[in-house]
């Protein structure tokens, strides 16, 4: 594991000054919306927390992907949506106000799902060396993920005036910081990652396909709106991928368990980009639904 400042310093910061960011653009009220849309809500992140890592299990299981590779498809797997996602499904009309409260909902859960599905994974693949997630561990996560939302949500309380100037320089800031992090990384362990691109590749551009088919289709399924379905396809394929590296490297201090972020990080925005394309080439918003409306 390469343990370069550049790694073990400056990607929990930019974590944290993107979760900060993340904060400075939720309310409370992000979170009662889920009783306007509760069934929306409850869809997307059942395909997210139950399917997804379903997904991940058996594609690793059929491929027979070496444990470490194994445990960090898990790891991908139970990593929540990103602000990304947000992004995406605007680009395509989704409903966005559906993705901020998924987002937020999920950023929440994730402080528990993350550390029960990775143990889970080190437990029944065999992961050797001292990678549990014990309970120390376990509040790591905790603040890596929650403490820098809590804050960012805290200031725009105090002065949403200045949470609304703070956030689109913090969220610049946030994303150079990742992509200097993200570049140094990857070249610091380009020949590791070289190695293993041949057996991760497949398995991480097929489970990237089946996420945003199974967030879009899945959301059809049980009937909800088109917009709705964007905004879940979107959620459910575009990871948060800093908090899936963060806890990776900095937590369980491994560069292999964090290979398949790595590369998903390069494939997501492409078939991201190219399913939502896809999906709404010939479809007109206005002869449809809102896609801001969430309704029930």
């Amino acid at each position: 594991m390469n343990s370069s400042p550049l790694i073990t310093i400056g990607l929990p910061v930019a974590l944290a000054i993107i979760m900060f960011g993340l904060g400075l653009s939720l309310t409370l009220g992000d979170f009662a919306r889920v009783a306007q849309s509760p069934r929306a809500v409850v869809v997307a992140l059942a395909l997210q927390m139950l399917v997804l890592p379903a997904i991940a299990f058996a594609l690793v299981t059929a491929f027979d992907l070496e444990p470490l590779l194994a445990v960090g498809m898990m790891l991908l797997a139970a990593s929540p949506g990103g602000t990304t996602a947000n992004l995406f499904s605007h680009l395509f009309r989704g409903d966005v106000a559906l993705n901020i409260t998924l987002t937020a909902i999920n950023s929440v859960l994730a402080a528990v799902t993350i550390p029960l599905i990775t143990n889970f994974a080190l437990d029944h693949f065999g992961a050797e060396g001292t990678l549990g997630l014990q309970f120390g561990k376990v509040v790591q996560v905790m603040a890596i993920v929650l403490v820098p939302v809590a804050l960012g949500m805290l200031v725009r309380r105090w002065s949403t005036a200045f949470a609304a100037r703070a956030n689109r320089p913090v969220r610049v800031f946030s994303i150079a910081v990742l992509v200097i992090v993200a570049v140094g990384a990857l070249l610091a362990e380009r020949d590791t990652i070289l190695d293993y691109l041949g057996d991760v590749g497949i398995v991480v551009t097929i489970f990237c396909l089946c996420s945003l088919t199974l967030g879009y289709a899945g959301a059809r399924l049980f009937r909800l709106t088109r917009a709705q379905a964007i905004a879940s396809s979107m959620e459910v394929g575009v990871h948060n991928i800093p908090v899936a590296l963060t806890i990776a490297i900095s937590v369980l201090d491994s560069t292999v368990i964090a290979i398949p972020s790595a590369i998903y990080s390069m494939v997501m925005y492409v078939l991201a980009g190219g399913f939502g394309y896809a999906i709404t080439r010939s479809w007109r918003p206005e002869k449809a639904e809102s896609p801001t409306h969430v309704t029930a």
